[in-house]
């Protein structure tokens, strides 16, 4: 398709227009046309209106990066539902709980995740009706069969759905971050307009590599994008940096969206590995979802150019972007405020504060609101007007630049993994030997921070590696493997004070001290 000024807006009528066009590249087989991923997200829509959903359900998607997951973020996003992605990572009683909490009608699961998917369907009672594996989950329905029993024909009824991520805060559970839906068709919506911040524009030989997890809200936002504005999608299934390489080379990448870790491990790569591929074609690489080291930042523009770029944002929507030259004249900033989102700086009494002062970040979305499933508690708590926050402490300057100098209170962050301790936590004390306990993160050479438990034993208990390696064993049948602590240390009590309250600072400083890291 030729680049036009008003090319078709939305991946539906781009598809229609041009069925035969190379749009995906998935991890293993034949790439993809458009007419092919329109009629299997038709499909879809068919097979999941015959199981009963209208408007306004949601169904729950556990899936490692491939078609079938683009798949169903298309069906939702005309059938007007919620798709809910959710982190395959989690154990069976995480994915329960998320998939009851979201009133999912349906549950469709890769056979690689059987285990897990066969307990969450179970423990939030999911009838076997509306259970569908990609592969063979026993006493899931097969999901290829089911959708190619269905009409490929563009479904009656069109109207826009949304993505519904879930996203953990302090109290440990997860919370769905629910938008209203507009009740208009897909293509009455700017649906790639997002990709406009960074400056990539439709078509115009664009090319999106999709190198982190699609359940991850801005891997699957960026990816969502790039197909709606003309750009075709490669996948990657299990990241490798050299694989990374080989990828942007072969396909000619132009942008993608990475982790500071990435950086790091391509870094590592020996020189002559990295001299063998070109990757001159790369215009933007963005980055988010962790601090960036300012060494490895200033590395990757040594090596790639202008093209890496940076951002802020939440789950919840709004952010801030920083092009190399931005950062080049403010090491450390990580942009100013987008086009569609306002950012400001306010105390703890809600008063806004001037540039230059030390506060919690605060921002505005201009194209929707917001609020957490269930939970309108904390839809109100982290609001000042318009405005919300996810907790980050920063600066703005005179010029609008941002700033940040900590981050959510507590939060462990691996490998641009948001980890929260409060869960790992509560994990922590069902263990009989366990009286007290904390998590948080401590250095890691590679991912930033790895999750370190410190526990105070109960009465009658001895510390040592023995406990140590029960504790371990016994969180690893709660949690998810990125959120175990990865070591145990003990101290005869935690340092609280009368009214309970944990000094968890005193506790992660040794651990930090003479590193690059807010206390």
């Amino acid at each position: 398709m030729s680049v036009t000024a008003q090319p078709p807006n939305g991946f539906w009528a781009q598809a229609e227009a041009a069925p035969d066009r190379t749009i995906l590249f998935p991890p293993e087989g034949q790439p993809w046309t458009a007419g092919r991923l329109h009629g299997a997200a038709n499909q879809l829509v068919h097979c999941l209106r015959a199981a009963g959903l209208q408007r306004g359900d949601a169904f729950a998607v556990v899936l490692p990066n491939g078609v079938e997951l683009l798949t169903a973020y298309l069906a939702a996003a005309q059938a007007g539902l919620y798709l809910v992605p959710v982190n395959h990572h989690l154990v069976g009683p995480e994915i329960a709980w998320i998939v009851a909490d979201s009133g999912a009608k349906v549950l469709i699961a890769h056979e690689r995740f059987a285990r897990t998917a066969v307990e969450a369907a179970e423990g939030a009672g999911l009838p076997v009706g509306r259970c569908f594996a990609v592969g063979g989950i026993c006493g899931f329905r097969p999901y290829g069969g089911l959708v190619q029993g269905q009409p490929t024909a563009q479904p009656v009824d069109r109207t826009l759905g949304w993505v519904m991520n879930y996203t953990s805060g302090t109290t440990g559970r997860p919370r769905g971050i629910r938008r209203p839906l507009p009740g208009r068709l897909p293509e009455e919506t700017s649906l790639g307009g997002f990709l406009g911040i960074f400056g990539i524009r439709p078509f115009d030989g664009n090319v999106h590599l999709v190198c982190s997890p699609l359940y991850h809200t801005a891997v699957l936002q960026f990816a969502a994008a790039a197909l709606h504005i003309g750009h075709p999608l490669v996948l990657m299934d299990k990241w490798t940096p050299e694989d990374m390489l080989r990828l942007i080379e072969e396909h000619r990448v132009t942008h993608t969206h990475m982790v500071p870790t990435q950086f790091h491990r391509l870094l590592a790569l020996p020189a002559q590995v990295r001299d063998r591929y070109d990757v001159s074609s790369l215009r933007h690489a963005i980055h988010g979802a962790a601090p960036c080291p300012d060494h490895i930042k200033r590395a990757m523009i040594d090596w790639w150019g202008p093209c890496v770029e940076e951002y802020y944002a939440a789950s919840e929507g709004g952010g801030a972007f920083a092009t190399a030259a931005d950062w080049l004249k403010k090491p450390g900033t990580v942009g100013r405020a987008w086009p569609i989102s306002e950012l400001a700086i306010f105390d703890e009494s809600g008063e806004a504060l001037p540039p230059g002062e030390l506060g919690t970040v605060y921002m505005k979305m201009n194209a929707g609101g917001f609020s957490y499933h269930k939970d309108q508690h904390k839809t109100r708590s982290n609001r000042i007007g318009d405005f919300f926050t996810v907790g980050d402490l920063g600066i703005l300057d005179e010029e609008g630049y941002l700033f940040l100098r900590d981050r959510k209170i507590d939060m462990i962050i691996s490998g641009g993994v948001n980890i929260y301790p409060a869960e790992i936590e509560a994990a922590l004390l069902t263990h009989p030997a366990v009286a007290d306990a904390a998590a948080f993160g401590v250095p890691h050479p590679d991912w930033g921070e790895e999750v370190k438990a410190v526990v105070e034993p109960a009465e009658g208990q001895q510390p040592g590696e023995d406990l140590a390696a029960e504790i371990l064993a016994h969180c690893a049948t709660r949690l998810a493997g990125y959120k175990r602590p990865k070591s145990v240390d003990f101290v005869s009590a935690m340092p609280r004070d009368p009214n309970g309250k944990l000094y968890k600072r005193h506790l992660r400083e040794p651990y930090w001290r003479g590193r690059e890291r807010r206390i």
